[in-house]
């Protein structure tokens, strides 16, 4: 399973980044800070689920959700 990370603290990436890691079936295909550079990351990628913060500087990440084009990937709320 393909997975992005995205949330503005660098902590909380590091803390999921270590837990995901103990799933041998989950690939971490990236990770970024805010919505601008998750966007590309996302279509490029082309993941199965993203852990995505609600609250973000600029952009929220419901926000970002909703900007999405089908199909989205499958979302876990990090907060």
């Amino acid at each position: 399973m393909k997975a992005l990370i995205i949330d503005d603290e660098r902590l909380a990436r590091n803390e999921l980044r270590r837990l995901l890691g103990e799933f041998a079936d989950v690939e971490i295909a990236g990770e970024a800070a805010n919505a601008k550079q998750a966007r590309p990351l996302i279509a490029e990628q082309k993941p199965d689920v993203i852990f995505l913060d609600v609250q973000m500087p600029g952009e929220s990440g419901l926000e970002l959700l909703g900007s999405l084009e089908p199909p989205v990937p499958d979302v876990i709320f990090t907060t």
